[in-house]
């Protein structure tokens, strides 16, 4: 079979990072002030360098130009954009780098933004600042910048770095495609207290028609400009500004290609394909329905983009389901066919081949695995198959693999199958109302008003995975590191009884990952060796590998929650992943619904929390923070995802005493449409990110009257700025101002696992304080 003419391949994104993590460790470098910017340009050069010769070795028709980023790709818009907030104080005569990094990290008092800054150190001029809002990238776990906007928002071109990049690949003899967020979805995806972010339009359009005739001008072939918003149920006024504005930017003569993902287009179908662009990429894994409506509406001399390779999944693609998706395409479109992954390479690890290291310790799960540089040659197999040139190896060991996988006895357990199937409707209720609850709760523990606590995870030192490390390796036996384990858990619990915290956690020192820790301990999943995914800034994870039904086979956290809890008569809180987050996190089998992984998941972590009941453990948090990402991005398909997701919560925190109290925890999402379903979870205690937007989410919980108890977090884990007691107390007065105190609970915005103790001594130390000034104030009133 082939096409009128060769089909071309490319990607939208690749990998940040590198292969073995390099960019992580050469921005934690520079933050610590043990290298310049200068050396951190050159890590960064270096790796565009290797990710391109990646993509031309792959066969790939463009190199990707503008997908790096030294913390997110947003950010680089912000600076490309020339509307870096305001309140930051910038001058303009600051090092490029260094206000990047203000932006993304926050500001210390004083801090002077040297010529080698990382925002990290005290110096002597500005005010603090908080850092950018952090919040989802759709439904991902990447996390971006969120733009700040005021009627005040000027823009303007501002950075050479994209540009810089461009002739860099140019040089190094690359056909170039590069990339930019659109301006709609810039638009889209900030924030703005004063104006309308889409009035902001007009200005901002001339400064995308610029930046496209420059890239034009240094040689770029193509620009793709993603607009991802187009799968979002879009207000009339954002969908009726799409045609003028495109109208405007094709003006600059840069080929475009305009690319959506993560959602179906639907009703914006005919609007994307009939924009004044010269080609159209779709998600073809998430929305292959619409490919016969894309090939009937867009014109038949645009280049048409099938995203064809899962990009937010590690399966290898089924080539033959991917040709007999294209052969319709290819008999109905008769202009330029493109082959791609459904979005940026950026949700997958670098690789996952099969060479001299395994990606995992399981070698059949291993043969269905891709990673982003195989996800490239599963391109080029259907590049070929599709020109009429010969794949026949690479296309029997797809067949095979997938083979494999379809047919391995290890993937389903008739045990997990009957236990779901016996399961009633009382099975993820708990029968007494919350007030009845918090009382119980309230005579048990003992607990002062507005008590403080953390939400769960203490500094991952360099001891602590140096510890592990070896463990693993089978260099530290057992005993010893049991031992090394029980001292870092009596450190934590020490420091938090000095500091004064009425609730007390472990500290998890024994858990290299919140949802990898549990997954290394429940049947059906299996782990990469170097699988890393970013998630923000130099924040890497490495999500397990869902591939079958989900069992627990002996208890996971019950042992070290005991042990801590004999350490102190302050009560202790046992630390748990929940089912959504375990879900989301992890890359999941497909071959199945979500929903019922999810129940899968939750009958195992149910199971634990009853153990931890029973060991006398009478607080426990199941942390759900990826219960908001997991909505799918079309309202249409909310409520039947929010019926499975909360009631597999449920379903793990049910079963137990009214004295028992089950905590969960959110971050970093909107959650004011969704209130009701978070209400229907029934958590005796909910915590969440509030200090970075200055407790606006918390607003949403005071209108819609949120019965049960809320913990909004004061001071945000995510830089290294210890905020002061008095900013933590304004906040606590907001809070304190929507939520009753009898149920307001303190505690910081996320876990500490990233932070230093130093810093995590101190901002826990003001947090303390502001609960008793606030106390106090109380007390007086």
């Amino acid at each position: 079979m082939t096409t009128k003419v060769p089909t071309k391949i490319h990607t939208l994104g690749f990998p940040r990072m590198g292969e073995h993590r390099a960019l992580k460790f050469a921005l934690e470098n520079h933050w610590r002030g043990d290298s310049s910017a200068a050396e951190l340009e050159t890590t960064g050069a270096a790796l565009r360098e290797r990710h391109w010769a990646v993509q031309r070795d792959a066969g790939l028709d463009y190199v990707t130009v503008g997908d790096f980023a030294y913390y997110d790709h947003v950010a680089n818009h912000i600076q490309l954009l020339g509307c870096e907030p305001a309140r930051f104080g910038f001058e303009g005569t600051e090092p490029e780098l260094a206000r990047y990094f203000a932006m993304a990290r926050g500001v210390h008092a004083g801090h002077d933004h040297g010529a080698d800054c990382g925002c990290t150190t005290a110096a002597a001029t500005t005010p603090g600042q908080p850092a950018l809002e952090m919040t989802k990238w759709f439904d991902t776990n990447y996390h971006y910048l969120v733009p700040e906007f005021s009627a005040t928002t000027r823009f303007r071109v501002a950075s050479e770095r994209l540009f810089d990049e461009v002739t860099q690949a140019r040089l190094a003899g690359h056909p170039v495609k590069a990339v930019l967020l659109g301006p709609l979805s810039f638009l889209w995806l900030g924030k703005a207290a004063d104006i309308d972010r889409l009035a902001l339009l007009d200005q901002l359009l001339p400064v995308y028609e610029s930046i496209l005739t420059r890239l034009k001008a240094l040689g770029a072939d193509w620009v793709q400009i993603d607009e991802p918003i187009l799968g979002l149920d879009l207000p009339d006024a954002w969908r009726h500004a799409f045609a003028p504005a495109y109208w405007q930017l094709a003006r600059s003569g840069a080929q475009l290609l305009l690319a959506s993902y993560f959602s179906p287009l639907q009703d914006n179908l005919r609007l994307a394909c009939q924009l004044p662009v010269t080609g159209l990429h779709v998600d073809a894994v998430r929305a292959p329905e619409e490919l016969v409506g894309v090939t009937d509406w867009l014109p038949a001399h645009k280049v048409l983009s099938v995203g064809v390779v899962d990009g937010r999944n590690i399966w290898r693609t089924d080539l033959d389901a991917a040709l007999a998706r294209l052969r319709p395409v290819v008999a109905k479109h008769q202009g330029p066919l493109w082959l791609a992954p459904s979005c940026s390479l950026l949700h997958v690890p670098y690789s996952l081949g099969a060479d001299s290291t395994p990606a995992t310790q399981d070698p059949e799960v291993n043969t269905w695995l891709a990673g982003a540089v195989e996800k490239l040659a599963e391109l080029r197999t259907l590049q070929a198959a599709l020109d009429g040139q010969n794949a026949d190896v690479a296309w029997a060991d797809n067949r095979a693999a997938c083979r494999s996988r379809r047919t391995s006895p290890r993937v389903h357990r008739a045990d997990v199958a009957l236990r779901l199937a016996r399961a009633t409707a009382d099975d993820d209720r708990r029968t007494t109302p919350f007030p009845q609850r918090q009382a119980q709760q309230s005579l048990h523990l003992k607990l002062p008003l507005l008590p403080t606590t953390t939400i769960g995870s203490f500094p991952q030192t360099s001891a602590i995975r140096a510890a592990r490390a070896a463990f693993k390796r089978g260099t530290l036996d057992a005993a010893h590191y049991r031992a090394q384990m029980e001292a870092e858990i009596t450190h934590a619990v020490r420091q938090q009884e000095a500091l004064g915290l009425d609730v007390l956690v472990h500290g998890e020192a024994e858990r290299n990952d919140m949802v990898e820790y549990f997954g290394e301990q429940l049947d059906g999943f299996a782990f990469t060796a170097n699988g890393w995914v970013q998630s923000y800034g130099s924040r890497c994870v490495k999500p397990p590998i869902l591939f079958g039904d989900v069992a627990r086979p002996a208890p996971m956290t019950v042992d070290w929650t005991v042990y801590a809890q004999s350490l102190t008569t302050r009560p202790m809180k046992g630390m748990l992943t929940g089912p959504i987050t375990i879900l989301q996190w992890s890359f999941v089998r497909d071959d199945q619904p979500r929903s019922t992984t999810a129940q899968q998941i939750a009958w195992a972590i149910r199971d634990e929390v009853h153990d931890l009941e029973r060991a006398g453990i009478r607080l426990v948090q199941i942390d759900e923070p990826a219960l908001r990402e997991g909505l799918p991005l079309r309202r249409a398909g909310w409520a039947a995802y929010l019926d499975w997701a909360t009631r597999a919560f449920r379903t793990t925190a049910s079963g137990v005493a009214d004295s028992t109290q089950i905590h969960t925890h959110m971050c970093y999402a909107e959650f004011n449409d969704i209130l009701p379903e978070i209400a229907a979870m029934d958590a005796d205690v909910i915590t969440i990110e509030t200090s970075r937007s200055g407790m606006e989410l918390l607003q949403g919980f005071g209108d819609f009257a949120y019965p049960n108890s809320i913990g909004p977090g004061v001071y945000d884990i995510h830089s290294p700025r210890v905020p002061t007691v008095d900013a933590m107390v304004a906040l606590l007065r907001k809070a304190a101002s929507v939520v009753p105190v009898e149920r307001l609970w303190i505690n910081p915005d996320c876990g500490l696992k990233t932070r230093g103790w130093s810093e995590t001594q101190a901002a826990l130390g003001n947090m303390v304080q502001a609960a008793r000034q606030l106390r106090e104030e109380l007390a007086e009133a």
